[in-house]
């Protein structure tokens, strides 16, 4: 035993030490069977989100009369479900065709996340890594022309975050869909022309994600198609989901069109082939809700079995910021005040955190003939979805307005965090500490750096004279946490209040390493 919790204890028998200060001493149970992770606290949010559903429908047909889609259909994911889907007009205009949840629409671009996933669980398995050199799996690009001769090679991370240095290559990428395999090579062999050196800008490229199909391909030893359909959509029911429409229902495929010398020109659909990697998956809402519900699935961070064909912690990396592209500095909050947000890409999809910290991720898609885009919002636990048979349809206007009408309708709040249980120790031990700081340098509940960087007399001074402005504590808040070791609570005076804030050390057990005390105003 500890040489310190000796002579605690020896002077605990003589009833010199609070208890408390020995059990501080003791070594706390495992980070991962103390962990609670963050959970809802309201306990009507769905039946709240519910009774917005006939507002939010009314707000997607009205977006598709203004636009003057062909055909629209769209869904509400919420946790683990579908929790609503709705259509509007036709999926052929000829046939009068109406679209529904299980009409089936080209997403284009928001394939790439696919893609993406399954780069990221030929990691796991150990069969690359996302630094390897792009070369060692496609060896046409040793032998390319760097834009400077201090570029380094071009990587992996290089090309699911658009940061490989290819130039924008919307739309000619579009028309390279049905690409085959020899054609791609062939084009990679001509040589690639640079807008940027690898590694340093984010720019979009549809190139990128052919690549990472090659990749795929080189790896597994199947096509990316199939690899994705086998190891990706099949094990999360995405059994109506394809990538060749011509192995699509004739009655479910959605047609795309174009809105042309004032009449509807129909858009000849275009065949899978090795830009498919890009933007060439073929699904409903009711398939797609099925991949959204697994995104949001991997939050919180917890303790528990994986149940997907991917780790938790893997989807997650997919949604990290990993590459700037943007400042949105005239952006709005739900309740549409000013909050400027900050645009990045992940691996395969886009991530926006606005000024509240609330993250939003997701892509768009288009090609001709369609256009979509999903969103969720992790931290509330809810998602949408949106496909359009008009080529390039925008959908992130009303994807973004739905998105604020259920947070500020239903008055959502982001998943609570529970207090850590060592937090919640060394918050009960601060308020019997204070404010007279007897035993504090021997409780040994303060880092070695404490009282180094503000003496025991000081903070005597100091805190003598709060506690004296606020006069007799009546009262003491919860604790509020930031995380396992960091939080604030209030103690409320007779006069005024006083902000507690501490945070902990990363040792075992964690010691409190600073600790602030500030004058508050008594809320009314």
């Amino acid at each position: 035993m500890n040489k310190y919790i000796l002579l605690l204890k020896f002077l605990l028998f003589f009833g010199l030490f609070p208890n408390e200060w020995v059990e501080a001493q003791q070594a706390p149970a495992s980070n991962s069977s103390t962990y609670q992770p963050p959970v809802f606290t309201d306990a009507s949010r769905i039946e709240k989100i519910k009774a917005l559903l006939p507002a939010i429908e009314k707000m997607y047909k009205a977006y598709a009369v203004e636009k003057k889609f062909p055909g629209m259909v769209f869904g509400i994911v919420v946790d683990d479900q579908l929790l609503f889907a709705g259509s509007a007009g036709f999926t052929h205009l000829a046939k009068k065709i109406s679209a529904t949840s299980t009409s089936l629409f080209r997403v284009a671009s928001m394939s790439k996340s696919f893609t993406a996933m399954a780069i990221l669980k030929l990691r796991d398995e150990g069969k690359l890594q996302l630094d390897d050199e792009v070369s060692r799996y496609i060896p046409e690009l040793k032998s390319i022309s760097l834009l400077t001769t201090d570029a380094p090679a071009i990587t992996i991370r290089d090309l699911l975050t658009h940061s490989a240095g290819f130039p924008e290559d919307n739309p000619w990428g579009d028309r390279q869909l049905d690409i085959s395999h020899d054609t791609f090579i062939r084009m990679l062999k001509k040589g690639i022309s640079f807008s940027n050196s690898p590694g340093t800008r984010y720019e979009y490229s549809n190139m990128g994600f052919a690549m990472l199909g090659e990749i795929i391909r080189v790896v597994s030893r199947i096509s990316y198609q199939e690899y994705i359909t086998e190891n990706i959509l099949k094990p999360l029911g995405m059994t109506h989901t394809v990538w060749e429409y011509t192995k699509a229902p004739a009655e479910l495929l959605a047609h795309g069109y174009r809105w042309q010398n004032n009449n509807w020109q129909e858009e000849a659909l275009l065949h899978d082939g090795v830009y498919g990697a890009m933007g060439g998956l073929i699904t409903s809402i009711e398939d797609f809700s099925k991949y959204m519900a697994f995104h949001l699935s991997a939050w919180p961070p917890r303790n528990g079995v994986e149940t997907g064909p991917v780790k938790r912690s893997s989807v997650r990396e997919m949604q990290q910021a990993w590459r700037f592209s943007s400042l949105s500095k005239n952006a709005s909050d739900p309740n549409g005040q000013p909050c400027a947000m900050v645009n990045s890409y992940g691996y395969g999809l886009g991530v926006s955190t606005d000024c509240n910290g609330n993250v939003h991720v997701g892509h768009s898609g288009g090609l001709p003939g369609f256009g979509s885009q999903w969103r969720i919002m992790p931290g509330y636990g809810i998602g949408v979805v949106v496909f359009g048979n008009l080529t390039y349809a925008s959908m992130s206007a009303i994807n973004r307005e739905i998105l604020d009408t259920l947070v500020a309708g239903a008055g959502l709040k982001p998943r609570q965090l529970p207090v850590s249980p060592i937090l919640q120790q060394r918050k009960n031990e601060l308020v019997k500490l204070l404010p007279d700081w007897k035993y504090a340098e021997e409780s040994r509940i303060f880092a070695v750096n404490f009282f180094a960087d503000h003496s025991l007399a000081v903070r005597k001074k100091q805190t003598k004279e709060l506690f004296e402005r606020a006069g007799n504590i009546i009262g003491v808040s919860e604790l509020i946490p930031e995380n396992q070791l960091r939080g604030s609570f209030i103690l409320h005076g007779e006069k005024v209040d006083i902000k507690v804030y501490f945070t902990l050390t990363p040792e075992n057990p964690a010691l409190i390493q600073q600790l602030d005390l500030q004058e508050t105003k008594k809320k009314d």
